[in-house]
């Protein structure tokens, strides 16, 4: 039973309980009015002896009796000498130990803070401290006091203190300053506070509405909100449209501004199709550079004509398998050219001719790597290979993030030490991972890419695979052909009938491909949960965690992930007696639970016990990646997750990246297979049902597909060709440079 009342409670610090090390959160006893509270939030870098108030609201909790849950936290420095002293004491300062703080505040008094701020020589009066710890002293000092008069300016504008923590990461002493002179920047990537809550604090500042830096920092959230669409750029006209309207702005305003922020390279400009299009710097600079190493690497590779022919003839011999003319011409390219594209859809033999152009390369004692996007595609290659094959991020070696960008060990200063690249599963790898790929490889290393153009684009900005493929460059080879052993899957069968357009056969009852017609959402509901939770199982033995995925187009409605998520999950893992938990807005998490990360998140850290007993220790849990709860505290709210043999601890700063995963999007699945998969085909939003989402989901499951939903659903998302419109600038500069 919770009380949710608000209210406001002040007192001194007596004691901090607990507090993590790489966020805000902390669990303290406030001594207020005679009585000691257990307080629990995201407090910032409070200490013993400090003055702070809260407010918030009390819960009780089941085992720990009744807390006090603080949403926003004011602090102010102690005032009694009491409380000055225990403050010294608590280890704030480096080297003032309580002896040390007895004798400063005996010296001095209330006025012994004055003195560490602006009088350090005489801290050098008393017994212990030279003149060379006071100045040390006193730096600190100024160092603390920075951090706290930052969250206590932030805390007036309710901007959590996790927010503070991570601009003061970013700005250390500067901070307060950069931010009070632009707000906007705590909107900036790696800061994630709203734009909304950034706005206020500029107004409340005086900053006028139609002032550069609000129109420039508007024009940068457009452009980044609309970068998690996967729009590298915006047409001008619908940038201009949309940041006029955002900020009630003249156009006038705007262009005057655009065109300062361009001047500056803080943004650019492209022109494609005569029209105009508007980038950030990031952006722009990730497909530049692409198009201008992929413009070198063919004219490097096109001007290699070796012929491998006898080479393949050989690998035909000792392997027993004969390929036809277009893997042929695959296999030979990839070896002579030294950069190619291998695409086509399922049971099409891309597996069969990646291992023959694996196998020729090694035979050339040519040093490859193996990479995928995701930790399971990189797991599923390594299996289709027998080679070892890492994510993209871990063959990177990703470096604590720099500012706004994610940056790498590896780059075009210490590039990767290999002769072959192979990266799996392509389509799903955006612009700026692309970017850092070719940055971290030599201009002679061979580059293989192999995906499936028809399945959806990254989760990330950009649409690289199809831009290379349309811009003509660069050496294509589609496999069209399917081949005997596949032909006896309906999945297969019926991936490459809805790619091209054509109804698949939904009366099949002998196959791996069902369809099962229900007319309402509760019927959709209860035959998923059935399936899952007793059919499936009992008939094929399969795991509900493991084996199956329910995937569904949408995250929102009766139908959507998050609904069927609280379905499963109540079906799947019900509470019990002794199963912890912990809630947040969205999700109760508790142990046993199937969770999916939504976020790339360089700075988790994890680690994992190999066979043998060795640990390995790595930080970066990504976007999709799919795990298993193994234990919740409910007092820290941490959780602890295992992702396929990595463990990381999320704590209560972190758990908005993660999600029940008994069922997910369509987009989150991309790059993974599952055993068995059940697909929701109904209601929802006519723009969330088209072709190559539906292709996407299909070609997910291996042994078993069981799509639910109406035949009229299903054969207008087959009718609905549109592709996933994104805007970017890739193919156009590729061709640009092509053409001089």
């Amino acid at each position: 039973m919770q009380d949710k009342d608000t209210v406001m409670l002040s007192g001194e610090v007596d004691s901090i309980i607990y507090r993590s090390n790489d966020s805000a959160f902390a669990v303290i006893m406030l001594a207020s009015e005679g009585d000691l509270y257990s307080v629990v939030g995201d407090l910032g870098l409070v200490e013993e002896g400090e003055e702070i108030s809260c407010t918030g609201h009390f819960v009780n909790h089941a085992r720990f009796g009744e807390q006090f849950q603080a949403d926003i936290v004011e602090r102010s420095l102690p005032t009694s000498p009491s409380s000055i002293r225990r403050y010294l004491a608590s280890g704030v300062i480096e080297g003032i130990s309580s002896v040390l703080a007895k004798r400063i505040v005996d010296r001095f008094g209330e006025d012994s803070f004055d003195v560490l701020e602006n009088s350090p020589e005489k801290l050098a009066e008393i017994d212990g401290i030279s003149f060379k710890k006071a100045q040390k002293f006193s730096e600190d000092f100024k160092k603390t006091f920075a951090v706290r008069s930052l969250m206590q300016m932030l805390s007036k504008y309710e901007i959590p203190s996790s927010a503070g923590i991570r601009a003061w990461k970013r700005w250390k002493e500067k901070a307060e300053q950069i931010i009070s002179g632009n707000p906007y920047v705590l909107c900036s990537e790696g800061i994630d506070v709203s734009f909304e809550k950034a706005d206020s604090i500029a107004v409340k500042s005086g900053m006028p509405v139609n002032s550069e830096k609000r129109i420039a920092a508007g024009i940068r959230w457009v452009l980044r909100e609309n970068s998690f669409s996967g729009h590298t750029a915006l047409p001008l006209d619908r940038l201009k449209e949309k940041v006029c309207s955002f900020l009630t702005v003249g156009e006038e305003d705007f262009d005057s501004c655009l065109g300062e922020e361009i001047s500056e390279e803080n943004l650019y400009s492209y022109h494609k199709q005569k029209r105009e299009f508007i980038m950030l710097s990031e952006m722009y600079r990730a497909e530049d550079y692409i198009a201008r190493r992929l413009s070198i690497m063919s004219e490097i590779s096109y001007d290699n004509q070796m012929d491998f022919s006898d080479l393949i003839d050989i690998a035909e011999d000792e392997s027993g398998i004969t390929y036809d003319s277009i893997q042929r011409k695959a296999i030979n390219l990839a070896l002579s050219k030294g950069f190619l594209v291998l695409t086509g859809g399922p049971g099409t033999g891309k597996t069969t001719t990646l291992n023959a152009i694996l196998s020729l390369f090694e035979q050339q004692a040519m040093n490859v790597y193996l990479a995928a996007p995701t930790g399971r595609a990189a797991k599923r290659l390594s299996d289709l290979t027998g080679h070892e094959a890492r994510t993209i991020h871990r063959m990177l070696e990703v470096k604590v993030p720099d500012g706004d960008r994610l940056s790498f060990v590896h780059n075009e200063n210490d590039q990767l030490d290999c002769d072959v690249l192979i990266i799996d599963e392509m389509s799903m790898v955006d612009s700026c991972l692309f970017e850092a790929v070719l940055r971290a490889i030599s201009v002679s290393c061979k580059l293989v890419l192999v995906g499936d153009s028809d399945q959806l684009p990254s989760v990330g900005a950009g649409n690289v695979l199809r831009d290379i493929i349309d811009s003509g460059v660069m050496p294509v080879v589609t496999l069209t052909e399917i081949f005997r052993q596949a032909q006896e899957s309906a999945i297969v069968i019926n991936a490459h009938k809805i790619v091209t357009g054509e109804y698949p056969d939904l009366t099949q009852r002998d196959s791996d491909f069902f369809f099962m017609q229900r007319q309402t959402y509760p019927e959709v509901q209860s035959l998923t949960i059935d399936l899952c939770r007793e059919r499936l199982p009992k008939a094929y033995g399969y795991d509900p965690l493991n084996d199956i995925q329910v995937l569904s187009p949408a995250r929102k409605g009766p139908t959507g992930t998050v609904e069927l998520n609280r379905l499963l999950q109540a079906q799947l893992n019900p509470p019990a007696a002794g199963k912890s938990e912990v809630k947040t807005l969205l999700y109760t998490f508790r142990k046993g639970d199937k969770v999916m990360q939504i976020k790339n998140d360089y700075d988790i850290l994890w680690k994992r016990t190999d066979e043998d007993g060795k640990v390995e220790e790595g930080s970066g849990i990504f976007n999709g990646d799919i795990g298993i709860i193994t234990a919740a505290n409910r007092i820290l709210k941490t959780l602890t997750v295992d992702f396929d043999g990595r463990i990381a601890v999320y704590n209560s700063e972190m758990l908005d990246r993660l999600e029940l995963a008994y069922a997910v999007t369509v987009h989150k699945s991309q790059g993974s297979e599952y055993d068995a998969v059940i697909l929701t085909v109904f209601g929802g939003y006519d723009k969330l049902y088209y072709r190559n989402l539906l292709y996407t989901a299909v070609t997910r499951a291996k042994k078993l597909l069981i799509i639910i939903g109406t035949r009229k659903r299903l054969y207008e998302m087959i009718d609905n060709d549109r592709r996933t419109l994104r805007y970017t600038c890739l193919k156009n500069m590729i061709t640009d440079i092509k053409n001089g």
